[in-house]
């Protein structure tokens, strides 16, 4: 097993880690290839990864 300096980044609940997907206009330019744009998650910005939540701190009083 390897060292890890720093700890995993989590997947995007949202996306699931697929962050972007090539999405067809349904139609053809005049060199016959499929027009297409990229949809990105709102979520996770297109990166497929979260942070990790803030650990709530105890608050003495």
């Amino acid at each position: 097993m390897t060292h890890r300096t720093r700890p995993r980044s989590r997947i995007c609940a949202n996306c699931d880690g697929f962050a972007s997907a090539a999405i067809t206009l349904g139609s053809r330019n005049r060199r016959g290839h499929l027009r297409t744009i990229t949809a990105h998650c709102p979520a996770c910005h297109g990166t497929g990864t979260t942070t990790r939540p803030a650990v709530r701190q105890a608050v003495s009083v």
